[in-house]
């Protein structure tokens, strides 16, 4: 009788060496066991030789909520699983009202349990609705974090908090160990930009950038940093589109403070002057596409390893809302759990970074962050098996077989390097490289470990 439930076989993938011709073991949804050369018998096995096996991916930004009766969680866990991601990081920013109270929290909860196909673990906020006191309830029901905004997107589901009134909230999570993480734009700023570009009639596909400067994202950066340095609390800033937000992170991790950092793989895998040229609102993203002089820039942060994880930031907008020919009118942010890993493995080939770098992270960096990692993020053994089989392949991405709520993206014709050949969640196969192949509720609600 054979001692594991299955047996896959290639090349392991670690955060910090490549093992050729490896082999893991899985038992009751766990890595039991692994090692090279000759692998033990097992009920089922996997020849996934001349392919890498990575840990699934915790995508630590996805926004599935966003816009009422368009995506939801269960839709995106589909999109997740086909994009080798087993935990989905949810943000708080629901329509029509964002996770601020344990009701709400318990009711996505019961969501998770229900529709989804992969994990999840959820983000949770604070507004003036509900208050400051609402954050116990909050931590006590199993957020894994917390999410700001230094902006107001949208009154009510996506609100600014007060300087003041983020001091209190920051100190008041601290003892916790949970992130703040908050979106890093100054409104004021933004909004006089925005008016002036208006009141000219300068609205094509290259005036978003040209409203929102560095400075507006590096002054709101710097905000955040310094009101953790203050509290005590881990200050997160969730999406950095700048050179210079990375080196302000660095000047604070120095002088002993829980700053850590965040980039999205369209900052890294997108410029302005060809693909926001080419697919105008599509790319449309807070903070904006930069020139690729400063993609460049970004790459040698992720290659002298200071990026705390790179995200997705996915949200299925409907295309109707990208399709405005006033660029400000149109909706933020664009789908990309499918295209997290291909897109973020092909960049890091690209600029000769190893594969390392990759489940670095997208896997055990988040997996720590949100404190997950007793669970998630290796291949270490006792692990859950959430595993990726890649295949080497080049490829033109093509969005119209998406499984995500929408099939279109600004990678669309993009050349990724890596195909996911399929993805398992605790030992249970859930994407077999064309279609989902387990069952809605699944997936699992992921509380963080005590830090």
């Amino acid at each position: 009788m054979s001692d594991f439930d299955w047996v896959v076989r290639g090349n392991i993938v670690d955060p910090h060496g490549i093992v050729e011709n490896g082999w893991l073991a899985v038992q009751g949804g766990k890595i039991a066991a692994r090692g090279t050369g000759a692998a033990p018998a097992a009920r089922e096995s996997v020849d996934a030789t001349g392919q890498w096996i990575i840990p699934g991916v915790v995508d630590g930004q996805v926004h599935s909520g966003s816009q009422a009766n368009q995506e939801g969680l269960g839709w995106a866990s589909r999109a997740a699983a086909a994009g080798g991601v087993t935990v989905m990081v949810d943000m708080p920013y629901d329509d029509p009202e964002p996770v601020a109270s344990r009701p709400h929290l318990d009711a996505k909860i019961a969501e998770v349990e229900r529709d989804c196909h992969v994990d999840v673990a959820l983000f949770g906020t604070l507004n003036t609705q509900h208050g400051l006191a609402a954050a116990a309830g909050l931590i006590e029901g199993g957020v894994c974090a917390f999410k700001f905004s230094t902006f107001e997107a949208t009154p009510g589901r996506f609100p600014r908090i007060e300087e003041d009134d983020l001091y209190d909230a920051f100190r008041l999570i601290a003892p916790s160990g949970l992130a703040c993480g908050v979106h890093n734009q100054m409104q004021e700023m933004t909004r006089k930009n925005i008016a002036r570009l208006v009141d000219a009639g300068d609205t094509g596909w290259d005036a978003f950038m040209r409203a929102h400067t560095p400075l507006i994202e590096n002054l709101a950066t710097a905000l955040i940093y310094e009101i953790g340095a203050e509290t005590g609390a881990r200050a997160h800033a969730v999406h950095v589109s700048t050179s210079r937000g990375f080196e302000i992170c660095n000047m604070y991790r120095r002088n002993g403070h829980r700053a850590s950092i965040e980039t999205c793989v369209q900052y890294l895998m997108l410029n302005h002057e060809e693909h926001t040229r080419r697919f105008g609102a599509k790319t449309k993203h807070y903070p904006p596409i930069r020139p690729k002089a400063e993609v460049d820039l970004l790459w040698t942060h992720i290659a002298n390893d200071e990026c705390t994880f790179v995200s997705s930031d996915h949200v299925s907008w409907g295309l109707e809302r990208k399709q405005n020919p006033n660029v400000f009118k149109n909706s933020s942010g664009g789908p990309g759990l499918e295209t997290l890993l291909p897109a973020f493995w092909t960049g890091c080939e690209e600029h000769g970074i190893s594969p390392t770098m990759v489940v670095r992270q997208l896997c055990s960096n988040p997996a720590k962050h949100f404190l997950l990692d007793d669970r998630k993020g290796t291949l270490d053994v006792g692990k859950d098996a959430d595993i990726v089989i890649l295949t080497p392949e080049r490829y033109a991405f093509d969005p119209s077989g998406s499984l995500a709520a929408v099939n279109w993206s600004s990678f669309e014709g993009r050349e990724f390097t890596v195909r996911v050949a399929g993805t398992w969640c605790r030992g249970q196969q859930v994407y077999d490289g064309q279609r989902i192949v387990n069952q809605q509720g699944d997936g699992r609600f992921l509380r963080p470990r005590q830090a």
